[in-house]
């Protein structure tokens, strides 16, 4: 236990803080909970509430920096791709309508031209003298 009167603060404060950051993690936890629980049951019409619901949960607690942004863009990223996947199973599958298409005759090939790769130019240097030969050559 500290012994000076600032820490001792610091310790209630830092106790307190933690109850706080705790309940909002099971808020969370529990909205995403509720979000499972509705896919496993088939409740497709009260689940984009329940996501809305969720969703607004991780971002308040990124706002109050109890979940890192990187984290709760996972978290939310995960739930909706569950829900994207519960949509899509319980969504009818209506068969595609029978279309018959008619044969379609072939066109005459026509060769294109052949265009010819453009040649590359090469340019030539003229060849540096060193600096010592031209300090002797300009002595």
């Amino acid at each position: 236990m500290p012994n000076i009167k600032s820490a001792k603060k610091r310790v209630l404060v830092n106790d307190k803080k933690t109850e706080q950051n705790k309940a909002i993690r099971s808020e969370v936890k529990t909205a995403m909970k509720k979000v499972d629980l509705l896919i496993k049951e088939n409740k497709t019409e009260e689940l984009s509430a329940a996501l809305s619901a969720a969703f607004s949960a991780i971002d308040s607690a990124c706002s109050k920096n109890i979940y890192h942004a990187n984290n709760a863009a996972n978290k939310k990223a995960k739930l909706a791709k569950k829900v994207d996947a519960a949509m899509k199973k319980a969504a009818p599958v209506e068969a595609a309508p029978v279309v018959e298409e008619k044969p379609v005759e072939a066109a005459p090939a026509v060769e294109a031209p052949v265009e010819e790769a453009p040649v590359k130019k090469t340019t030539t240097r003229k060849p540096r003298a060193k600096k010592a030969e031209t300090t002797e050559a300009a002595e």
